[in-house]
């Protein structure tokens, strides 16, 4: 059942994440918390939808958005070099990890951005990950502010940052740590960590 607030004649806010399922699946954007902070949500296998959000944010065209799946499962989705050791610290939860692609056919070029490479996480959050098992498809979420500013700790503060440019809102309260994930790769067995967030290893 959904239960939005209309903010306006324009805006929806629900309390429900699962709400955002058949938005995702049209393409549509929805900004939600994710395990970290609030983020843009968008179905990963949809270039449209994808390429929406780096408009919007005024991102750098070149720099990759992280991608939330259930299970590792779903690395098979993207050509994924296989990596044994990167694949158990993703199974840890709530570490971002960055795999190799094999992309030969620039298949998922509006992903990696030329990087070949793509970061993954698997959620440390069971509702985050019940909606994404019922969603079927992975998401990328950056986080909710346009590329100069601060991420949105509150459904307020992302609604000041793009009114109706937003398809659905989901309000979870605000953010105690407003702090990314932490980011590794692993190279020749060791382990790098790129950036320190949320969690550490």
């Amino acid at each position: 059942m959904e239960n939005f607030q209309q903010m306006n004649t324009h805006i929806k806010v629900s309390n429900n994440l699962f709400d955002a399922i058949p938005y995702i699946k049209q393409g549509k954007l929805v900004i939600a918390k994710t395990d970290t902070i609030y983020g843009i949500l968008a179905d990963a296998l949809n270039k449209q939808a994808v390429e929406k959000i780096y408009k919007l944010k005024g991102r750098p065209e070149d720099k990759p958005f992280i991608i939330l799946i259930p299970s590792s499962e779903d690395l098979k989705k993207f050509n994924i070099k296989p990596n044994p050791q990167g694949e158990k610290i993703l199974n840890k939860k709530g570490i971002t990890v960055i795999f190799d692609v094999e992309d030969h056919k620039g298949e998922f070029q509006y992903l990696h951005r030329g990087k070949n490479s793509l970061g993954f996480r698997i959620p440390d959050d069971s509702v985050f990950l019940s909606f994404l098992k019922e969603l079927g498809r992975p998401v990328v979420a950056p986080s909710a502010n346009p590329s100069d500013l601060t991420p949105a700790e509150d459904i307020e503060k992302a609604i000041e940052y793009f009114k109706d440019s937003i398809d659905l809102y989901v309000d979870s309260g605000k953010v105690e740590k407003n702090v990314p994930s932490t980011i590794v790769k692993v190279e020749n067995g060791k382990i790098k960590v790129i950036r320190e967030g949320s969690k550490r290893l």
